[in-house]
């Protein structure tokens, strides 16, 4: 039986670089006695050797359990593939933590508060745990600070969305900016604006690390053609991009 009282650090890690941890962040991985480690499937064995490699250089000393990240069922719709999925990771922890007494930490990718639902599956843990968020740095900061480019235009706007609502609903209203999550179908190819240019990056921080940038009109279709090519060779890709009006310089 879990206790009432257990804590959970949710530690932002990055993007793949060891040194993009926090020192708060390397001391929650100090002081965690239980850390839990998702296996994504055949292919992407790197992300869990990479939280492992982090905790090492963290000299973090608690167990390590990994566990295996369920699939989503592509037959239901949308929400409810997306709730039912965290509702089965929620209870894998579960069954993961099982009585340990903790205090438990989760490395997540990237930064539990931006486009991760690491939160959202914690509050389903009953009794609710006592939760701490230690940011971490966000694959837009490292896009961002890869090609050297400010997040913003002076005064502009910018929007933080999804290649599905990007398909789906177009270049969003007022924005100078859009900054891109989560697009596996590189849905800026279906963009019909000349004046558009953009900025990409995948594996973020790592090693791989791949960057491109450019007019859209020129950059997209190479920017397509790279990223299966990176997906086919390493099983698993992660990228962003950045989309803005005016010039790629």
């Amino acid at each position: 039986m879990r206790p009432a009282s257990l804590h959970i650090d949710l530690v932002g890690i990055g993007t793949g670089h060891p040194e993009h941890v926090t020192l708060a962040g390397l001391r929650a991985m100090r002081e965690a006695g239980l850390v839990l480690v998702p296996r994504k499937g055949a292919g992407k064995e790197d992300l869990a050797h990479l939280r492992h490699a982090i905790l090492s250089a963290a000299g973090a000393t608690g167990r390590v359990v990994e566990f295996d990240y369920p699939v989503r069922d592509p037959a239901l719709p949308y929400a409810e593939r997306v709730a039912r999925w965290h509702g089965e990771i929620a209870r894998r922890w579960a069954g993961a933590i099982a009585d340990d007494p903790g205090p438990v930490a989760l490395l997540v990718w990237g930064d539990p508060g931006l486009y991760d639902s690491t939160l959202r599956i914690a509050r389903r843990l009953e009794p609710s745990p006592h939760l701490r968020v230690i940011p971490g740095i966000t694959a837009l900061q490292a896009l961002t600070a890869a090609h050297a480019i400010p997040f913003n235009t002076v005064n502009g706007a910018v929007t933080v969305t999804t290649g599905r609502r990007l398909r789906d609903h177009g270049w969003p209203a007022g924005a100078d900016t859009a900054a891109v999550m989560l697009d596996g179908e590189c849905s800026f190819l279906a963009l019909d604006r000349p004046d558009l240019a953009i900025w990409w990056g995948a594996y973020l921080g790592m090693a791989e690390q791949i960057l491109d940038h450019g007019p859209l009109a020129e950059a997209g279709p190479r920017i397509a053609q790279a990223r299966a090519a990176a997906r086919a060779r390493h099983g698993w890709i992660m990228d962003t991009y950045l989309l803005r009006a005016g010039t790629a310089e």
